[in-house]
């Protein structure tokens, strides 16, 4: 069953897609800065003192670390403080997967592609992932969202490199390189908040690998 047919069954007839994604992976230690940012209540003034000034995410230039922020503000700000505190506070494997679950609301690419390839991979007893499976995928992607078939390739190419380092990060595959499903066990915290959230498409993505 593809892509398509899939998003039917949960009433999505299309999509709007974006490209923001290719900004950065989940970038876990930089997020944790935000995170604490935005719990302390921070203006755009203090924002800016961390972030340009202090350069607490210590990237080479203050555009880059600019775009970093507006990334990972995007995704942190698509959910609650709940999820905010998990990020800052919560161990390596808690904080990785608040932020997969506030990449997947950001990015519907990312969400589709576990709902939909991983999901079919892993009722098949697939073990591994291939470009081939995301060339697939990005194909049905221009079903429900024409625009993407504008996207040039080097765009194409960087959503491919960072949604599979993505997945490497969460655990999701073994490696970027050998792209090997691994046995994956959604942390009770998150299940617990997505549920009382209603955050439903991400729970449903985030349950497709297991």
């Amino acid at each position: 069953m593809g892509l398509l047919k899939r998003c039917e069954e949960v009433c999505l007839k299309s999509r709007n897609y974006n490209g923001e994604i290719v900004a950065g992976s989940l970038l876990v230690k930089e997020s944790r800065h935000v995170a604490a940012l935005l719990l302390s209540g921070a203006d755009e003034k203090t924002f800016h003192q961390a972030i340009v000034v202090d350069n607490v995410l210590q990237k080479r230039s203050p555009a880059s670390a600019k775009r970093m922020l507006k990334l990972i503000r995007k995704r942190l700000e698509g959910m609650s403080s709940e999820l905010w505190l998990m990020v800052r506070d919560g161990n390596q494997e808690l904080a990785t997967q608040a932020l997969l679950c506030a990449a997947i609301k950001h990015s519907h690419l990312l969400g589709d592609f576990l709902n939909s390839t991983i999901r079919s991979h892993k009722r098949t007893f697939k073990k591994q992932l291939t470009l081939h499976d995301w060339s697939s995928f990005f194909e049905e992607c221009q079903h429900l969202d024409p625009e993407v078939g504008d996207w040039v390739e080097s765009t194409l190419k960087k959503i491919r490199q960072v949604v599979f380092r993505i997945l490497a990060e969460a655990k999701v595959i073994d490696s970027t390189r050998l792209m090997t499903l691994l046995p994956f066990a959604l942390h009770p915290d998150i299940k617990k908040y997505l549920s009382f959230k209603g955050e439903d498409y991400v729970l449903k993505c985030l349950e497709s690998t297991q």
